[in-house]
């Protein structure tokens, strides 16, 4: 997502905000104010994804009330006729569950899940947490795909150890020679830690394609032994190494990034944080 549409999303998202006349210092949005810009169509698929988010506000142990309040308007439809349509009122906290419960793929939710995370909505903070949601996110998708060629060569012949050999292979050639425990030493990786936790996020999703080549022509060609899925996925990482190689990017070169299980954690304290940081919708007039 580049900082042009960043900003604009910001901008976008910060005119919808609302001010509550019983509590000047508390920021809510209304469901229906956010349901074009986090990319549903219907309400009713919007809907579902708010009623997923007060599901895991409970879960979560907080009281949905507190962030979820439902409300009625009176809208004017096209013959001048008015009719009540339902709407929520929601509080940061609410709006950052909502959006962690839709579709990261999606831009609209990817920035979000940033814009409500965080208490000052600074610009710099916000790219800084999509670039860790990013790489996050492809560490997930490597994980995944590994797992799956494991679990798939293991059925062709392959065990554990046979699976580290061709990752370690793999890597070799992604790397220009340098074998996985080469690139652990060169960033100061301890034994027990995976390569992959520190690479950038464009050498994880590298691994990750090249995994995914190698799955796929696995199961199409039918191969089977070590010898022959260890050839495969070589070729493979070359591949991939000689598409990176003509736009200038050696991946054994790239600065190693902080360890992605600290940031995790750091992403989970932030969020415990959250639901006081948002504040609390006050209690209607009618239960007072």
């Amino acid at each position: 997502m580049n900082k042009e549409l960043i900003v604009q999303m910001q901008s976008q998202f910060d005119a919808l905000a609302q001010t509550h006349p019983e509590a000047a210092d508390l920021e809510f949005w209304f469901a229906r104010d956010l349901q074009e810009p986090l990319g549903y169509a219907r309400w009713e698929n919007f809907l579902t994804a708010i009623q997923r988010a007060i599901e895991s506000c409970k879960t979560t142990g907080y009281e949905a009330g507190h962030h979820f309040r439902g409300v009625t308007k009176l809208i004017t439809h096209g013959k001048g006729g008015q009719r009540e349509i339902e709407d929520f009122m929601l509080t940061r906290y609410a709006c950052y569950l909502i959006a962690q419960n839709g579709d990261p793929r999606k831009e609209p939710i990817a920035f979000a899940q940033s814009y409500f995370a965080i208490q000052t909505r600074k610009l710099e903070l916000i790219e800084e947490r999509l670039q860790l949601l990013h790489r996050l996110e492809a560490r997930d998708k490597l994980r995944a795909s590994e797992k799956a060629l494991s679990d798939n060569i293991f059925e062709r012949g392959v065990d554990d150890a046979g699976f580290g050999r061709i990752r370690s292979k793999g890597d070799a050639a992604l790397f220009g020679g340098h074998t996985t425990q080469a690139m652990k030493d060169k960033f100061g990786i301890t034994q027990s830690r995976p390569l992959a936790d520190f690479l950038p996020t464009l050498t994880i999703a590298a691994k990750n394609l090249a995994t995914e080549m190698t799955n796929h022509n696995v199961q199409q060609a039918d191969l089977r032994g070590e010898p022959a899925i260890t050839k495969e996925h070589l070729q493979n990482n070359t591949s991939v190494r000689q598409m990176l190689g003509e736009r200038g990017i050696k991946p054994e070169a790239l600065p190693p990034e902080q360890d992605i299980k600290k940031l995790e954690r750091r992403v989970k304290a932030e969020e415990k944080k959250l639901e006081k940081q948002a504040g609390r919708l006050p209690k209607p007039s009618h239960e007072e």
